[in-house]
């Protein structure tokens, strides 16, 4: 049967397409697997006898904490599961329009443990931005994932990435993103920090971050770059 048997098949908690873990905790790769899986039950056109036309593009839409913690191990987590997901579709007779493709996309609406799914059948290649290769920003081992349009990190309350660090300013950058999923482009811009932005140790108002690049905010470092379970 693959990675998931049909235990796993099944899902606790389902309210339109939002699912829901039966209890409090991170979503899991198996509960994703398992939505999909239904969204192909649900979205199943007849095309002819025994053959049945089903989405081949799903996005996943994911709480703070679960976007964070998933992302960048996209490309890992989508080899884990599109394996169940053909088993699935040649069992019940389900046929592709093309290639099977996977995205996630952050939804702040979400609490930790809810995702949302959705589908569509998308004719020839994988729509851009299925595979998950964008870079990553990491801050004391954390990473955050570096999408469109970008982020201001700071100390102040307003800030899309806070850093308790008192050298820090209350919005002292504006990291702009940009650019494809594959050749992303990435700047950091000073907004009139006190203490400035160093990148690569060199003091910048406005540069390129490009993967390696090394950044000092006050007494913190971050690193961007693009993980290698990606």
């Amino acid at each position: 049967m693959g990675v998931f048997d049909k235990a796993e098949r099944k899902i606790d908690s389902v309210v339109g397409k939002v699912f829901a873990r039966a209890f409090k905790g991170d979503v899991q790769p198996v509960e994703i697997a398992a939505g999909i899986q239904r969204e192909l039950d649900a979205e199943a056109k007849l095309l002819s006898k025994g053959k049945k036309l089903v989405p081949n593009h799903f996005t996943i839409g994911l709480s703070q904490h679960d976007y964070e913690r998933l992302y960048p191990y996209a490309r890992t987590l989508n080899a884990e599961i599109l394996p169940g997901i053909r088993e699935h579709a040649a069992e019940h007779g389900y046929v592709f329009n093309g290639p099977l493709s996977i995205t996630y996309e952050l939804d702040q609406s979400l609490p930790t443990g809810q995702f949302t799914i959705r589908s569509e059948a998308v004719e020839g290649r994988a729509p851009a931005g299925s595979a998950g290769g964008r870079l990553v920003i990491e801050v004391h081992g954390v990473r955050h994932p570096l999408v469109p349009p970008g982020l201001v990190v700071g100390r102040g309350a307003d800030a899309d990435l806070r850093l308790n660090d008192p050298g820090v300013s209350r919005r002292h950058a504006l990291i702009t993103v940009g650019g494809t999923e594959d050749r992303p482009v990435v700047t950091i811009e000073d907004l009139g920090s006190t203490n400035g932005v160093i990148v690569n140790g060199t003091k910048v108002t406005k540069t390129a971050l490009r993967e390696g690049a090394r950044i000092e905010l006050g007494n913190t470092r971050l690193l961007v770059h693009a993980p290698t379970e990606l």
